[in-house]
């Protein structure tokens, strides 16, 4: 879009005008992507902008399953911190201890034995009396001894988890910067689908939006999802696989937000993950993760509970359910619903353990 400011008083009058003029053209024949500066867009066609926004969504969620990756690393990274630093203040405590029960040693055995053991019995009336107390004073010396080997243990295990804890504060700073990567990447695809959604015509958006979801290309399959949904629920193989079905069943219509484990709101691994916990059963964080948690199916095979996964990335995740159907988060926007899995490109299928 051309500039309204005022041009700069650098020369005669005819010079700023003339550039004033070459900048109002230049902004007029600026034509962007997303129509940030122009005037003269193209319009695109309905099959056109589903494409480009299902492209964007894939790519926003490919980045918010980075995010999530990187997010635990935090998250681990952090709890192994906090370990560390308890364990630290203990082990420091106890060294603390130590040397002061050194200290003592010490002094008392200054106490005892000052003087040459042969003037001390010269001077001793009774040597009955010297010789048990260099008896204790041999004694004392051993138990020295050992605080001396138990204070140097000591301080090598304090020196060695105060390294730890340095390495792992290295890793939660990557592994921070990793996460805010990622994070500006999802907001910019999502930045790019609404500004690319606002140049549609209402009727555009509406098909656009209600077209299958996350990667959807053929309309026909939103209508075949749909009439589908009235179809009696499937038996589940076994009580786990009910219980986290029955848990997807009940989060129907919940809102899907990037980057949420529930119980308000989900992102797809978020989601799956909260269902089959339901069930008892520990899934990772992410769909490249969730993939291999567990027994792999092929689609033949597929039962109430398998988790079924998108994209050759491995990018999207949903809970079969039976009859074709699964129930997922779709993407930004949108609510966790049950859809085909013909919807989008499968790449796999695990049954979790």
């Amino acid at each position: 879009m051309a500039s309204h400011r005022r041009p700069k008083e650098r020369g005669p009058a005819g010079t700023t005008l003339r550039t004033a003029v070459g900048l109002a053209l230049a902004g007029a024949a600026t034509v962007t992507v997303f129509g940030e500066a122009g005037h003269a867009e193209p319009r695109l066609t309905t099959d056109e902008a589903r494409a480009e926004v299902d492209r964007l969504y894939e790519e926003a969620e490919q980045a918010t399953e980075r995010y999530n990756g990187a997010k635990e690393k935090a998250d681990t990274a952090t709890e192994r911190i906090e370990r560390l630093q308890d364990e630290l203040a203990r082990r420091t405590e106890r060294l603390g201890d130590a040397r002061d029960g050194l200290g003592s040693l010490a002094t008392a055995q200054y106490r005892s034995g000052g003087l040459d053991p042969a003037v001390q019995l010269a001077l001793d009336s009774s040597p009955g009396d010297y010789l048990e107390r260099a008896g204790m004073l041999d004694r004392m010396s051993s138990r020295q001894s050992a605080a001396l080997r138990v204070l140097s243990a000591q301080r090598r295990g304090v020196e060695q988890l105060r390294a730890e804890a340095a390495a792992e504060i290295d890793e939660l700073r990557g592994s921070r910067a990793e996460l805010a990567r990622h994070k500006r990447t999802v907001e910019q695809r999502l930045a790019s689908a609404r500004r690319l959604l606002d140049r549609l015509t209402a009727a555009q958006r509406a098909e656009v939006l209600s077209s299958g979801g996350h990667g959807s290309a053929d309309p026909a399959r939103a209508g075949r999802a749909t009439s589908r949904t009235g179809l009696a629920p499937a038996a589940a193989p076994n009580a786990r696989a009910a219980r986290a079905v029955s848990f997807a069943y009940g989060s129907l219509g919940l809102p899907y937000v990037w980057g949420a484990t529930g119980p308000s709101a989900y992102d797809c691994s978020g989601f799956t993950q909260a269902a089959w916990r339901a069930a008892g059963v520990s899934l990772p964080r992410t769909t490249y993760t969730q993939i291999n948690a567990g027994t792999r199916i092929p689609r033949s095979g597929l039962q109430p509970g398998d988790l079924v996964f998108f994209y050759s990335g491995i990018s999207h995740v949903g809970l079969y359910v039976g009859n074709g159907m699964m129930i997922h988060a779709p993407r930004t926007g949108d609510v966790v619903k049950l859809a085909p899995v013909d919807q989008m490109p499968f790449a796999g299928a695990t049954r979790p353990a």
